[in-house]
């Protein structure tokens, strides 16, 4: 067999026979379920001749292979047969077994992973509007600052009404972020958080006398603006939701089954999650905010030394929820202020190699990333230089260091999350302290700039990676980004409302007048708006470990063939296809993230291997609503060959099926778009 020395190799290196639970793959990687990820040896999978990447999922650990993963599979379930999937499957897709297999080892680490995935995911899609809608905020007081214009005049208060109306509601906003990540009905949740901030119900809790359900007290608890109260609800509606729908006929399940849900879970949470949620939430938030009261410009420097670190990890995500709580009930916060410390100080690291260095393609990689980072998208340059370079890292943690001392010790205030820690997003800071915080940032890019100038820089190194890096420069989000708290949305929900003109072209390829006569174009296989390949939440996507591209948030459930060629492979789930065009471009698209784990349900494929396409043909349909219900619909379309071509793919804006998305041209002449790890988000 082929693979079986690489088989033996990677079964010894995830630690053995006995620390393998379970096996299946998808359409690129083999997901293991472990006993103890700990035991995976990662640089030794690596080293291994097959294996592109390493994922560690938490839950699942990954193994990345790219095209040869089904023959890899077998070469393993060859050496282990207690792996085979059952009679009648083929491995591709978990198999029931696999579904329940909870692995072990570490079982505190694991639940943090899971709520941090838990609130990253609940959080990431609304970013975008709490962003957006803080901005505002921010903006309204940077004009009522300046005296521009009278604050009772009815305009004012009809915007600021735009700005505060996603924060009076937020809880119904959760409440459907959240249970679409677990798998809850979103339009029940929402009933749910609307339970909370009902007027009637706001009054008469509001109103001083004592109010009983059923001879049980309700406490008087304001839920506009709250967080932790509806996800804890949220959480209890899923079990309970998903126990009636086991019990209840399925005739009556379309009624009878949200009716009891709410019934059961919203007198819960009025009287006990809610109000045990808020002092949760208030006693978290009362220790955070003890510890940036009183650990001052020491408590400031450790923070902001380790917030890049932070941010990577994607730890940040748990102190969301904190934050807003802040906002609602102090009117201010005082972590926001590190994070545009941070992410100036990255600008600074990155600014300080641009004057160091000689070579001219480093000296323009810098410099456009220090662009990108002072615009508040630090991720080109924290991974695509500071990271793999180590010393701008470091850099960049002693100017964060240095600015969080003065931001904390000056006690520097945010009023709004604005969504940005960059130039954008500076209107969020206006207020008391703001002269403080320019201060604290000014001197943050200032001393990141001189460690990095003082540490210098390895060109050799730059050198090798400066054109992947470059390209992960030009993938600088221009939708989604929250760089004052998360870098990124990834995920952010788009618009119906954003349709693409009939002539609309992706930006990147937009800029070239005669793009379809340079090279070979790549056509879009569905409708909906470009997302940067560095934006999916997946590494195996991200890192391009499968190949170079882009991805689309659907607007619409049809995907179209976007060459002239051959169907090479259909997925067994029918999430996935790969063709290959008449001139040897092999294409995979590949919708939605995990959906391998929907086992086909919600996708028709419409051809099959060895189809002859052309451009525009139907090649699938999947049930975006149904889908979007559980995973995250993003789809990516990758060149499973891209080493031997350059590749400039589109990465913003509205796209139409048909319209041109990426442009193929020879290596010799194109710039290709490697992988490697300067291109993680």
């Amino acid at each position: 067999m082929k693979y079986e020395r690489d088989a033996a190799a990677i079964i010894a290196a995830v630690g053995g026979e006995e620390n393998i639970s379970s096996l299946y793959h998808c359409v690129t990687r083999l997901r293991f379920g472990l006993r103890d990820n700990a035991k995976a040896d990662q640089g030794a999978l690596q080293a291994i001749a097959p294996v592109m990447g390493v994922n560690d999922a938490g839950t699942q650990y990954q193994v990345v292979i790219g095209n040869d993963v089904p023959d890899v599979y077998r070469a393993i379930v060859a050496e282990l047969p207690r792996l085979a999937p059952a009679e009648g499957a083929d491995g591709a897709g978990p198999s029931e077994a696999a579904d329940t297999v909870e692995p072990t080892g570490n079982p505190v680490k694991r639940a943090f992973a899971r709520f941090l995935d838990f609130i990253s995911g609940t959080f990431a899609p609304i970013l975008p509007a709490i962003a957006g809608a803080g901005l505002l905020k921010g903006v309204l007081a940077l004009i009522n600052a300046f005296g521009w214009v009278d604050p009772q005049s009815q305009t004012f208060l009809i915007f600021s009404a735009i700005a505060d109306a996603v924060f009076f509601f937020l809880p119904v906003i959760v409440a459907i972020s959240a249970a679409r990540k677990l798998g809850a009905n979103p339009y029940v949740a929402g009933s749910l958080g609307a339970v909370l901030v009902y007027p009637a119900l706001t009054a008469l809790l509001g109103a001083g006398d004592p109010v009983g359900l059923l001879g049980i007290p309700v406490t008087n608890v304001s839920y506009s603006y709250s967080v932790i109260p509806v996800l804890l609800g949220v959480y209890l509606m899923s079990w309970v939701e998903r126990g009636l729908t086991r019990v209840i006929p399925s005739f009556l399940k379309l009624t009878v089954v949200p009716m009891l849900t709410l019934v059961v879970v919203a007198p819960i949470t009025l009287v006990a999650l809610g109000p045990l949620g808020t002092f949760v939430g208030n006693g978290i938030a009362g220790g955070i905010n003890w510890a940036l009261d009183n650990g001052g410009a020491p408590a400031g420097f450790v923070i902001g030394a380790l917030l890049p670190l932070i941010i990577m990890t994607g730890m940040h995500y748990a102190l969301v929820p904190f934050i807003l709580q802040n906002l609602a009930t102090l009117g201010f916060d005082k972590f926001l202020p590190l994070t545009y410390v941070q992410t100036f100080a990255t600008a600074g690291a990155v600014f300080g190699v641009f004057l160091r260095a000689k070579n001219s393609q480093v000296k323009a990689l810098s410099l456009s990333t220090t662009f990108t980072a002072l615009m508040g998208v630090t991720e080109p340059a924290l991974y695509g230089l500071a990271l793999p370079l180590r010393r701008p890292l470091i850099a960049s943690m002693a100017g964060a260091g240095v600015g969080g001392a003065i931001s904390l010790g000056l006690g520097v205030k945010a009023y709004v999350l604005a969504g940005n820690g960059g130039l954008p997003g500076l209107p969020g800071l206006v207020g008391e302290t703001f002269i403080w915080a320019i201060v604290g940032i000014a001197v943050a890019f200032v001393v990141s700039t001189v460690v990095a100038m003082v540490l210098g820089v390895d060109e050799s190194i730059l050198a090798r990676t400066a054109e992947t890096a470059t390209g992960a420069a030009k993938a600088a989000p221009a939708q989604g980004a929250a760089g004052a708290v998360t870098g990124t949305a990834a995920g952010a929900a788009v618009p119906a409302s954003t349709a693409a003109a009939p002539d609309a072209r992706p930006a990147a390829l937009a800029t070239t007048p005669d793009a379809r006569l340079i090279g070979e174009i790549v056509s879009s296989p569905m409708t909906g708006e470009l997302v940067s390949l560095d934006d999916v939440p997946d590494s195996t996507f991200s890192k391009r470990l499968v190949g170079d591209g882009t991805a689309i948030r659907p607007m619409v459930g049809i995907v179209d063939s976007p060459v002239d060629g051959e169907v090479v492979t259909v997925f067994p789930t029918k999430h996935a296809i790969g063709l290959r065009s008449d001139s040897g471009i092999e294409v995979l698209i590949h919708v939605g993230l995990d959906t391998v784990a929907l086992k086909g349900e919600g996708f028709q494929s419409r051809v099959a291997a060895g189809d002859r396409v052309h451009v525009g043909d139907r090649l699938l349909d999947f049930d975006l609503e149904a889908i979007s219900r559980t995973n995250d619909p993003l789809s990516v379309i990758v060149i499973t060959n891209s080493g031997d071509y350059g590749i400039d793919p589109g990465t913003t804006g509205p796209v139409r099926s048909g319209d041109a998305l990426i442009r193929v041209t020879p290596a010799a002449t194109g710039e290709p778009v490697g992988a490697t790890e300067g291109a993680v988000r």
